[in-house]
């Protein structure tokens, strides 16, 4: 994974930052031969766990401790706390206090964020765009349902159309410069 030294964005591949536009350095080749030592052995370790014949220390101690399967059970009685005892009936009592309720729809809605969007990652504010012109990052958009789109863009006598993901103007059948998303064609 390369992770782009001015942004921190992580990415498989590539020779510049998806994000930022970085271009990453390219890797320089060693080219300076590396000379073996002559008195270097250069064979492998092969094999693997051989015998080798050891002669136990007189003043060592040869306990081992126990562990696993081979240590009896012991019972704690103060937890075993598994289980409650049967606390018989309960009386339930419903808290007055607690309204579970919704509250009445007083008809205010708010209104959807339109013109300029402040990008959230580097404070870039752009009028038009799915993506930040300064860092690449996606802006927050509203789609208008279709009552409140604009009907200027759907469709006039010039061929263009709005985009049915983020409204830009588009030609019928060709893929939107913003988002890439293809439009419809004229039925």
């Amino acid at each position: 994974m390369i992770i782009c030294p001015l942004c921190d964005h992580v990415q498989p591949e590539g020779t510049e930052c998806d994000v930022c536009g970085k271009r990453f350095p390219l890797p320089t080749a060693d080219a300076t031969p590396v000379a073996t030592l002559p008195e270097l052995e250069v064979t492998p370790h092969a094999g693997g766990r051989a015998p080798v014949n050891v002669t136990a220390l007189p003043d060592l101690d040869l306990t081992r401790l126990r562990s696993g399967p081979d240590l009896p059970v012991q019972m704690v009685p103060d937890l075993q706390l598994t289980r409650a005892r049967d606390m018989g009936p309960v009386p339930v009592a419903p808290m007055a206090e607690l309204d579970t309720g919704r509250a009445a729809d007083d008809g205010v809605r708010t209104a959807a964020p339109l013109g300029a969007v402040v990008c959230r990652y580097c404070r870039n504010t752009q009028a038009a765009g799915l993506l930040c012109d300064n860092c690449g990052m996606r802006l927050p958009r509203v789609r208008p349902t279709a009552a409140a789109a604009p009907a200027k863009n759907s469709g006039g006598e010039d061929g263009w159309r709005a985009c049915t993901s983020c409204h830009t103007p588009v030609r019928p059948g060709k893929a939107c410069p913003e988002c890439g998303t293809r439009a419809q064609e004229d039925a």
